[in-house]
């Protein structure tokens, strides 16, 4: 008995140029031939009711690292520059200089990065085939959201309810997606405040070693002989001198104490993400291609050049370095 396989096309439309296409089977995603945009299953799910609540978070998280940053400003110059003046007048003029500098350039690149458009996908012409031309949409697919064309360098973000090109992430403490048009601000704002913050741990320390009250030791001379245990008595006496030396602290050495811990707390986290920031930036990527493109086994195009192209420095620099880098290679081989 002869058994007849009946193959029956699946007729589609093409949302890029609104041409059908003919399918020799069905498939949820599909590719047109014309204009080469990519059409996936409508996953259209309306914003989240939460949008509401996550704006109002990031903007409470703005406001809360605002504070934080006027706090340390006005609590430094109250607190350190007072001892430092008593010092030398000139070391207080010279440090209230980067100071003022330092505080400057953390706030207008914080606010940069806040407060400026992270990055608008360009508008591009779709749904009719006589004005969409061959490869225009190569690789676009569609976001139903914002009902627009999305190229796999955009990504539709939820907090913000729009379409980000090259989005890195959303970051809820400057309430802003960081993305092409405001990546640049937010490195260079990581790299004041990781400097700004080491500057006020070293002033904080500076400033607290002047005003610590004198430290009474119980039977530190008293000891005798050497070795590991003669050090961690005399370890411990010096901690509980050190503790008893506290409770006498005045207001500005409680102040000193604060910044102190707040600066070096706060320097290690936003350390270890410049870290991962310049990391992704070396390798050409964002956080989010990284995501998508673990697992895959193309070879990742690392180069300084990277650094140079995203930091705008000029191709001078950029000849300098490639040549430098093809030199190393070089030189391992």
């Amino acid at each position: 008995m002869d058994l007849t396989v009946v193959t029956k096309n699946h007729e589609a439309t093409c949302w890029g140029c609104g041409l059908r296409l003919l399918l020799s089977s069905y498939t949820p995603v599909y590719k047109c031939g014309w204009c080469g945009a990519i059409t996936k299953p409508n996953t259209h799910k309306h914003e989240s009711k939460c949008f509401r609540w996550r704006h109002l978070r990031d903007r409470c998280f703005v406001c809360i690292l605002i504070i934080f940053m006027l706090f340390v400003i006005c609590g430094g110059v109250l607190a350190v520059y007072p001892v430092i003046f008593s010092i030398s007048y000139f070391y207080g003029i010279f440090h209230s200089t980067i100071a003022l500098i330092l505080s400057v350039s953390t706030l207008s690149t914080f606010s940069l990065a806040a407060f400026c458009c992270a990055g608008t996908p360009p508008n591009m012409t779709w749904g009719s085939y006589p004005v969409v031309g061959k490869g225009s949409l190569e690789n676009y697919t569609f976001c139903h959201y914002c009902s627009k064309p999305k190229s796999h360098r955009t990504h539709h973000c939820n907090s913000c309810g729009m379409c980000i090109l090259d989005m890195d992430h959303h970051c809820p403490f400057i309430g802003n997606c960081v993305g092409a048009a405001n990546h640049q601000y937010f490195i260079a704002f990581l790299i004041s405040a990781v400097i700004s913050t080491t500057y006020v741990a070293i002033m904080s320390l500076y400033a607290g070693f002047h005003i610590w009250p004198p430290l009474t030791y119980r039977s530190l001379g008293r000891l005798n002989g050497s070795g590991a245990d003669s050090g961690i008595i005399a370890m411990k006496e010096i901690i509980i001198a050190f503790m008893s030396s506290a409770v006498h602290l005045s207001l500005r050495g409680i102040v000193l104490v604060y910044l102190f811990v707040s600066s070096v707390s706060v320097e290690i986290g936003l350390s270890v993400l410049l870290w991962q920031q310049l990391c992704f930036v070396y390798e050409g990527k964002t956080y989010l291609s990284h995501l998508s493109s673990q697992g895959d086994d193309a070879a990742e195009d690392r180069d300084c050049r990277n650094l140079l192209r995203f930091f705008g420095c000029p191709y001078s620099a950029s000849r300098y370095f490639t040549s430098f880098s093809t030199s190393m290679k070089r030189h391992k081989k």
